[in-house]
Formats: C-alpha cells, structure tokens, sequence
C-alpha cells in the first residue's frame, strides 16, 4: 500500500522529532528533567520532540488546529481537521532509560453535525501514525485503507481463547488511576489469560494489538493523545474498540477495552463483572 501524502506528512514530522529523541536517549543523564505533576515527568526532549512535529504539521497543513500533551489546544480553521500529538508517550521509560517509547499523531475530523457525541465539535479519527524511535517502526493507518507496519498489512490476533491470550495493560500510579477498580479487573481477568503485560506506553500497546503480538487491552484514566491513533490502528487491523460499558466512539479517552471481536466479547464479560462486583 503506497503511502498517501497525509501520511508521508505525518511520519516525516515523527521521524524528524524521533531522531531528536534517540540522540537525547543515549544521553539521559543530562537531560533536563522539571516535575509537571505527582509522578509525571516532562522532559527537555519532549518538549524539543513536541515543538519539531509542530513546526513540521504546520508548514504542511497551516489551516489545521492541534492537541498537543504539552503545549494543549491551539485552534485552527473550525471548518478542517486537526492534529492531535503525544511527542513522547512512555516518559517515565524514556526517563530511566528504558527503550520502549513512542510517538503517536493522529488526525481528527470536525463532526459532522457541528457537535459530535461528546459536544465537542469534533467526530472520527480517520489517520494515525505511531513511530517507535528505537527500533525504527512506523505504524499507520488510514480510515479505510486498513492498519500497516511500514508496507506489511497488519491484522488483529486471531485467538479466541482466554487461556492463550496476552494481554496488555496500564497500572495506576501515584495521582494517576483507581488501584481498586483496576485490582477487581485484574483479579477477574489475570487468572483467565496466558499473561498480561505492563509497558508503559499505551500508544504503543495498541499498535502491538493490531499487530498481533497483543491479544486484548485495557486501560482507564487515558488521554485523548494516548489512544487516537492506535485505536484507530487496533479497528483498521480488524479490532473491536470500546469503552468499559461496551459502547463504541470516534474517539475514546478515559477507558479503552480493545481486541478481536470474540476476545473482546470474553473480556467484557470478564471486566463488567468485576465493576458490578
């Protein structure tokens, strides 16, 4: 599948703001590191990687708005799309020299009605890119153009059995999550499944997801910028995505339950009793 311009737009503005962060990572104990919240770091390579994807999306699509983790929301022409970027997702990783990290941009469109499900004015993601600056792979997908790593067509697992599945996840961490809530999942779900796996890097989880070396995934207390682009992966490559109540979005934020449309049935099952209990 050739790549579209908006695409070659987006993995340019990746792989330039990438570069920048494999020369800091190789340098982590210089980095300037100021604290953003409880145990939520913010450092001078993300905000580099941050203002180098912008400098790139807005030479290339000047009309366009953004939502950036560092810099919030700048507008653009209500009438077109925008982007949405997480510069660094995986800081705590990057930060402890722990090579597993990403960057995520995805294009959101403005809704159709002038409002959307959530009154935002804003509707479905249609592109997305995730670049893992480490071992140099670009994920991307297009709204109908299906879900790729480089130029090999990506597609969901297709296990249908709890006890052979792997599945990723996000623990909570101080002034972040519900520990309760995620243990009662965790208790329902773990003793189900081959293994679940906690790497730090959501957007990364989901783009594995569509790959197939993850089977299912869950995560609360997300941002938009975590999980647009590798939703939109996860349901190119042929994946269910939803919220915890089973419902379907153009966007999902706080929580994401993502695998196979069998696997997903299983695990909702699994995770809606664990919340009514």
């Amino acid at each position: 599948m050739a790549l579209s311009g908006l695409i070659r737009v987006m993995e340019r503005a990746a792989r330039k703001a990438g570069g920048r962060l494999r020369r800091d990572f190789g340098e982590i104990e210089h980095l300037q590191v100021s604290r953003k919240g409880p145990s939520d770091f913010v450092s001078k390579a993300d905000r580099a990687a941050e203002r180098t994807i912008y400098d790139e999306l807005i030479h290339a699509r000047p009309d366009w708005g953004f939502v950036m983790e560092e810099a919030g929301t700048i507008e653009g022409d209500p009438g077109k799309p925008r982007w949405i970027v997480d510069p660094l997702d995986g800081t705590s990783n990057f930060l402890h020299g722990i090579p597993h990290f990403a960057i995520s941009i995805a294009v959101q469109e403005p809704a159709l009605d002038g409002k959307g499900p959530d009154g935002s004015g804003w509707g479905e993601v249609t592109a997305g890119v995730v670049y893992q600056p480490i071992t140099d792979e670009t994920f991307w997908a297009e709204k109908s153009r299906g879900a790729w790593l480089q130029d090999a067509r990506l597609r969901v697992s297709s296990r249908s059995r709890l006890p052979e599945s792997l599945i990723a996840t996000g623990i909570p961490y101080g002034g972040h999550g519900d520990f309760g809530e995620w243990g009662r999942i965790f208790a329902a779900i773990g003793p189900q499944v081959a293994g679940i796996r906690r790497y730090g890097a959501a957007s990364l989880d989901l783009a594995w997801l569509a790959a197939g070396r993850f089977d299912g995934f869950w995560e609360s207390d997300l941002a938009l910028w975590d999980t647009a682009a590798g939703c939109l992966l996860v349901r190119e490559a042929g994946g269910f995505v939803s919220d915890y109540r089973g419902r379907t979005q153009p966007i999902h934020a706080k929580q994401v339950l993502a695998a196979n449309d069998t696997l997903h049935s299983k695990l909702h099952k699994l995770l809606a009793g664990a919340l009514k209990a």
